[in-house]
């Protein structure tokens, strides 16, 4: 072998070589990004609805998404037994609701109910949203409610004044809330109800709960939901009188059906109010005695805005 064949051998292990060194690089950066760190990834679909059943969920309805919600409750099936009243379905109420997003998580929303004819609104925020990655994480979701609302039945107290004010009552809430697989997920919200002007000096302006949800998936369309609120003590006493007479702890239970744009539940409640002061304050229904009204509740969503690219989702 000759010299010329030498050097020429010798420049194409050159080259060769200095291709594998110069991909080297990419070839670890690969390996280290597979490995590495991960993008944040926001948790979603905790629930199907901004709802449980009857509270506030973990979930918002997005920016520029309008969320219309009909809420339908028939009357107590223990009182309406015969079939002339087809069991409570002749003595129906409901509530109509417009919730709107501002942002992806600010959502405000107003309703009016049947029941005792009140107006009701609120301010949906998302303080914490869980989420999992390299780049931090949160095991849950914090949210926080505020609303009010607005009595309008007729005035019954003729020895007072009748205010604006004083037919209002407020509510806060803080929803904390985690997705634990694809197919549960469960929240529990410490409440306070605030009502200006009680029906007697015996009962307290100020109410204290703690509300609990949970999902449980059955399919790719159906999910077990429960929804119960409980009343807690004040001082040592019993917060089972604390507004109305026999006031009990609202218990819901019923399934979420997803079709298309809708998501569609059926449930069974021992409540006929459907905003926070009235399913806190106002239950009286028992379970035991089969005090329960069968209800649904209809959310139909509609894109007003410009639809963004969101963050990822799991």
């Amino acid at each position: 072998m000759n010299f010329k064949n030498i050097k020429t051998y010798f420049l194409i292990f050159a080259i060769t070589c200095s291709k594998s060194l110069f991909a080297q690089p990419d070839d670890l950066l690969s390996i280290v990004e597979k490995k590495g760190d991960h993008p944040k990834e926001y948790v979603n679909n905790a629930f199907k609805s901004s709802r449980v059943i009857m509270g506030h969920s973990i979930e918002f309805i997005g920016k520029g998404v309008l969320d219309v919600r009909i809420l339908h409750r028939f009357g107590l099936i223990s009182q309406y037994q015969s079939a002339r009243n087809l069991f409570g379905l002749d003595q129906a109420s409901m509530r109509l609701g417009f919730d709107y997003g501002l942002t992806k998580g600010l959502t405000i929303g107003i309703g009016r109910s049947t029941f005792n004819k009140e107006f009701d609104g609120f301010i949906k925020y998302r303080l914490v949203q869980q989420s999992r990655g390299a780049k931090g994480t949160s095991p849950v979701s914090v949210v926080l409610v505020t609303g009010a609302t607005y009595n309008d039945m007729p005035w019954e107290f003729p020895s007072r004044t009748n205010f604006l004010t004083s037919r209002m009552a407020f509510y806060n809430e803080l929803i904390i809330g985690r997705k634990f697989s694809e197919g549960f997920s469960a929240q529990i919200t410490p409440t306070h109800v605030h009502i200006n002007l009680v029906n007697d000096s015996t009962f307290k302006n100020d109410v204290f709960a703690l509300g609990v949800g949970a999902r449980l998936k059955l399919s790719k369309r159906v999910a077990f939901v429960v929804d119960y609120q409980y009343l807690l003590k004040q001082n040592g006493e019993d917060a089972t009188n604390i507004q109305f007479k026999d006031n009990t702890n609202a218990l819901s239970m019923g399934f979420d059906i997803e079709t298309g744009g809708h998501v569609f539940q059926l449930h069974f409640s021992n409540s006929k109010g459907m905003n926070e002061r009235e399913f806190i304050t106002n239950t009286t229904g028992t379970w035991g005695k089969g005090e329960v009204s069968f209800g649904f509740n209809l959310s139909r969503v509609f894109t007003v805005g410009k639809k963004k690219p969101s963050t990822p989702k799991i």
